[in-house]
Order: structure tokens, then sequence, then C-alpha cells
């Protein structure tokens, strides 16, 4: 708020308006409040984080899941792809939560924050689509992203569509597939035991009830995966069909304390 200019007043009315003053800021009245830090609950604010640099030089390719114009757009991401192993559709809608909550502004909302905590210490950060409004890209496109780019890393960016008794979270990680992805699977292992364990610490989310072992799930049916020839993995943050989960899902505090686990994850890996 403008404050307007006091004009000059005779000394007694000076004095007498200092000793009122002096009233109201013992009491509290008069002080100023302090402005509370930003939280970065949302991803257009700016946060407290700690500038480090210690990814200067890593490029990290981010790959949020699906996107906000698929729905509309069926024959487009319908279309068949060859991932290697089989063939699958370019894209898909993603899930939602009973309430309706969609995934792909859940990918999108976390890859943003994560892209901010990145760049903040010093990362390359490629970002798979440019928006959530659009379509596609093609899964086989996102894994040619991160390749063209040579990432360091990438991370495909999910929320789960489970049965509503499952919850918790896990890595998807690649199967060797020779004269494809083969070569940087060890890498990519790495990488997921990395993010793993960070997001577990970060976010208290525990192993997911209903896939993998201790929140690990090797498989060779996605095309993000098969086609990467840079390290490499999937993460399902939680189930958005189980309650528990959608309503941490759903908050966006719960999202930046995802990202912020997410970026700690990546400097362990790069350490």
């Amino acid at each position: 708020m403008e404050v307007a200019p006091v004009r000059h007043r005779p000394v007694i009315g000076e004095v007498i308006l200092a000793l009122s003053l002096g009233i109201l800021t013992g009491c509290g009245g008069g002080s100023t409040p302090k402005t509370p830090p930003v939280t970065g609950d949302t991803p257009g604010r700016q946060e407290q984080i700690p500038k480090n640099r210690v990814l200067a030089g890593k490029t990290i390719v981010l790959d949020p899941g699906h996107n906000g114009g698929n729905g509309s757009h069926p024959a487009e991401i319908g279309k068949m792809v060859d991932i290697v192993t089989t063939r699958k559709e370019c894209d898909t809608t993603g899930a939602d939560t009973k309430a309706g909550y969609s995934e792909h502004a859940f990918n999108w909302d976390v890859a943003k924050r994560l892209e901010r905590l990145l760049q903040a210490r010093g990362a390359t950060v490629i970002l798979t689509r440019p928006n959530d409004t659009g379509v596609g890209p093609c899964i086989t496109e996102r894994a040619a992203i991160g390749n063209r780019a040579h990432a360091g890393a990438a991370l495909s960016i999910h929320a789960d569509g489970a049965p509503v008794g499952g919850h918790g979270f896990h890595i998807i990680e690649p199967i060797p597939i020779s004269g494809h992805n083969a070569k940087a699977v060890p890498a990519s292992d790495k990488l997921g035991l990395a993010l793993r364990d960070a997001f577990h610490r970060g976010t208290g989310t525990p192993y997911s009830t209903y896939t993998g072992k201790n929140a690990l799930n090797p498989r060779n049916d996605l095309g993000g995966l098969n086609l990467s020839t840079v390290p490499k993995v999937f993460i399902e943050c939680g189930n958005l069909r189980n309650p528990g989960d959608a309503a941490n899902l759903t908050n966006p505090g719960f999202r930046q304390k995802i990202a912020a686990s997410l970026a700690a994850g990546f400097e362990a890996y790069f350490s």
C-alpha cells in the first residue's frame, strides 16, 4: 500500500503524534507485518532454494506423461508405433482421481516444479512437451528427445491408475534390449535407485503395495524405456485412484515436496 506524505505540523502536534505512534508500536498495532516466505506452492512463484550449481554441465530430460489435449484427439494418439518388443498406441490420456483431477495435469505440474529446482542447481533441463494443452508427443518421440540431447539422465513422470486398494510409489526400470537400450541399462538402474531412495525419504510415501519389489519394477513394454539410449526411468508417484494417495497428489504443497525429493535424487545420482 502506498503511504500518503505527512504534512508539516506544529511541534506540539508532532510530539503528540510521535507519542501516539510509540504507544501503537508497543502494542503491536503500528508495526509492519513481515512478508511470509514464498513456499513455491505454484510453479510460477519464486522460492528460496540453494543455488549451489552442483548439476552444472548436466543435461536432464523431464518427460511429463500424457498431455491435456490427448482426450480430444483419439485418432492421433491411437495410431500404433513400434517399441521393439511390440506395437502400442502413440500415447494415452492417463488416469484421474475420483474427483476428476487428471494425471496429465499432475505430471506437468511436478515437471515444472522440478525444472526450476534443477535449473537452480545449474542443470540444463529439457521438457518433452511445452505445455499441458497439446497432443502427444508419441512415446517413441519422447525417447528420441532424450537421445538427441545426449542427456545425462531422463525421467518420465507419472501417477498410476491402479485398483483402488493399492497405494504407494514405484520406479519402472528398463530391461536390456540388445541394439537399443542395453548399454544404458546399468546407469538407468543406478538412477532408479537414487530417485527411489530420495523420493521415499523426502515424501514419506511407502513403496507400492501392488506392483514391483521394493518400489522397483523392471519392464520391457514401454517405448520410452525400450528406445532410450540414455539413462532413463519412469516414476509412478502414487495411485490416483486410492483415496490416501489422491489426497497427497492433489495437494500443491505435497507436489512441491515431490519435486524437491526428485531434485535430491538427481544430485545423488550425479555425485
